[in-house]
């Protein structure tokens, strides 16, 4: 007899010896339930393939008051089906880790020293405070289903990060990558989407050419859901002119295909690298270049927040505290060289008229 192949499925032994099950696509990970054949797992892998996580997630042998079981009453609530499909995804890339390996702990036995602890686990202060928000966020759900009084995970600081995230491109290295990606390649059709729209990795794969009209491109944030209209810079369009864009999307795999966000990271990534781009500068950092020009040409706050797509002031203020800065400095050692010229005349003046009498 024939052995049925379950496609997205992934099997490994955990450290009991069990054997777990789990379906992912497209990044989402979701628990099966029994073996495969059994009903509960075909009832599951089928919800799971049709999309329908929700579903898929709840099995006989979640026990009540778990974190287990405080995870599928969070994927069933109306505060995560309301997310953003790409946004579900993020919340999933963390929670279900943890899920995975504590999920048979039950959730009123969690104690600050016990996600201090976690925290600490981490790769770096980043992803602690990644964790942080996550778990934080599923406690409050705790709280808000009677399981717990308080929630531990309030008032834990998150964990200092040196700099502010992604690294902003300097002009420098944007000028490098345009010497090494000449106009008409497909590196540098993707650099200017990405520098002259201001837009996320993920709204830029998404971008395609029935997008554009009357000299603007429009875009709805993959992110937000907010729609943008965008009139596009001489350079994006000069880039746009140049490059050989077979599909309908601007950007493609090789194999003709869409790029996933993840993917297209790992792809300009490379190109970054055969540019001698370093490490740290990636395609975010492009989204902040953008925000950092448009601030130093003058843009007001509101400005910058109708490009980027920001929604609110403070995101956008960002970018202006630090322009305004740069002019208030540049404008006030221009007075100061000003004034210690006149200094000097008037000293030069001074001395000249004294040398003169003394004759």
């Amino acid at each position: 007899m024939k052995t049925r192949r379950y496609p997205y499925v992934q099997a490994y032994v955990d450290n009991r010896g069990a054997t777990r099950r789990y379906f992912r696509r497209k990044g989402v990970r979701i628990a099966l339930p029994g073996a495969p054949g059994s009903n509960e797992f075909e009832a599951a892998y089928a919800a799971a393939l049709a999309g329908n996580p929700k579903s898929a997630d709840i099995g006989p042998r979640t026990a009540k008051g778990t974190l287990a079981a405080l995870t599928v009453c969070y994927y069933r609530s109306p505060e995560y089906l309301g997310l953003k499909p790409i946004t579900q995804r993020t919340y999933r890339s963390v929670i279900e880790p943890l899920r995975e390996k504590y999920g048979d702990r039950p959730v009123n036995l969690l104690e600050r020293r016990h996600i201090k602890k976690l925290m600490a686990d981490q790769s770096g202060p980043g992803a602690a405070n990644k964790l942080l928000r996550y778990v934080r966020l599923l406690l409050e759900h705790a709280v808000e289903l009677e399981w717990i009084s308080n929630n531990p995970a309030r008032g834990i600081k998150k964990m200092r990060i040196a700099g502010e995230g992604f690294a902003e491109w300097p002009e420098a290295m944007i000028e490098k990558f345009e010497a090494h990606w000449p106009l008409g390649s497909k590196p540098r059709l993707a650099f200017d989407l990405l520098l002259y729209t201001g837009q996320r990795r993920s709204d830029v794969v998404t971008m395609m050419r029935s997008h554009v009209r009357d000299g603007a491109i429009r875009v709805v944030q993959q992110k937000t859901g907010q729609p943008l209209w965008l009139p596009i810079h001489t350079k994006l369009s000069a880039s746009i002119d140049a490059a050989l864009i077979g599909g309908l999307a601007f950007l493609e795999t090789e194999y003709g295909r869409p790029f996933s966000a993840a993917g297209f990271g790992n792809w300009f990534r490379d190109k970054c690298d055969a540019a001698g781009i370093a490490k740290g500068f990636s395609a975010h950092g492009l989204r902040k270049a953008a925000g950092r020009r448009l601030a130093e040409a003058g843009c007001t706050a509101h400005e910058i927040m109708a490009v980027l797509g920001h929604k609110s002031l403070a995101e956008a203020a960002r970018y202006t505290r630090g322009a305004d800065q740069k002019r208030n400095a540049e404008a006030a050692l221009e007075k100061i060289s000003g004034r210690t010229d006149a200094q000097q005349k008037v000293s030069s003046v001074a001395s000249h008229v004294s040398s003169k009498g003394a004759k």
